[in-house]
C-alpha cells in the first residue's frame, strides 16, 4: 500500500473513530476530583516524571475515551485502574474537561535525535510504509481534538517511546483500525526514539 493512500485511510478513520464526540464535562468539577490525580500528573495535568503522560491541553474526547478504557480494561495499567475503579461517566467526563482546558509545558528535544525525528514524524518511513506522523496529530503535535487522536506535542519522549513499544507488541490495542499499532510494527527502537525525543520539542500554543 502506497504512502499516500495508507495516510488516506488514516484521515478518513475520522468518520469511523470509535464513539462519538464526547459532550462538555463541568470543569470546576472536573478540577475538584482531580486532586487524587496530582501526585502523578501534577496539579495542571503537566507531569514532571517522564514515565507519566502530561495531560493538560490533551483533547476532551480522547482524555474521556482512555479513563473508560482504563475502567473497562481495554487499556491495561494497575494503577490507573484502581485510579477509575469508583468514576461514573460524568465524574470521567468532567475530569476529561478539566484537563483539556489546561495549559502543557513545552519540551525539549535531544539535538542529535532532532533530524531524524522530524523526518520520521513530517515524512514517515517510506521504504517500511510507515505514514507520517503529522497526517493525525497535525503539524506541531496538536492532535485533532474532536476526532480523537491525540495532542502529542511536548510530550515525554520517554512516555511516547514507551507508548509506541506498547503498540508495537500489542500490549496497547485502543488505536481505532489499528493505526499505531500499523504504524509502530514496523519501526526499530532507534526510530521510535528519534521520533519520540522530536515531539517532546513539539509545541503549539491554543
Amino acid at each position: 500500500m502506497s504512502m499516500k493512500i495508507w495516510q488516506s485511510l488514516a484521515i478518513a478513520s475520522l468518520a469511523l473513530g470509535v464513539a462519538g464526540t464526547t459532550s462538555a464535562g463541568d470543569i470546576s468539577r472536573g478540577q475538584e476530583l482531580s486532586e487524587t490525580c496530582v501526585a502523578c500528573h501534577g496539579a495542571d495535568g503537566n507531569s514532571t516524571n517522564p514515565e507519566w503522560p502530561k495531560i493538560a491541553g490533551q483533547g476532551e474526547r480522547y482524555l474521556f475515551e482512555q479513563l473508560v478504557a482504563y475502567k473497562d480494561g481495554t487499556r491495561e495499567n494497575a494503577l490507573m485502574a484502581g485510579q477509575v475503579a469508583d468514576l461514573d461517566e460524568q465524574d470521567m467526563r468532567d475530569l476529561a474537561a478539566y484537563y483539556a482546558s489546561q495549559t502543557p509545558d513545552i519540551g525539549s528535544a535531544d539535538p542529535d535525535l532532532a533530524d531524524k525525528g522530524e523526518q520520521i514524524y513530517r515524512g514517515g518511513i517510506p521504504d517500511k510504509n510507515v505514514a507520517a506522523c503529522i497526517a493525525c496529530h497535525g503539524p506541531a503535535g496538536e492532535g485533532m481534538a474532536a476526532a480523537g487522536f491525540p495532542r502529542i506535542g511536548g510530550q515525554h519522549a520517554t512516555y511516547t517511546a514507551q507508548q509506541l513499544q506498547k503498540y508495537r507488541s500489542g500490549e496497547r490495542s485502543t488505536d481505532a483500525n489499528r493505526i499505531m499499532r500499523g504504524v509502530a510494527e514496523r519501526m526499530s527502537d532507534d526510530e521510535i526514539r528519534a521520533v519520540s525525543s522530536y515531539i517532546e520539542g513539539l509545541y503549539k500554543s491554543r
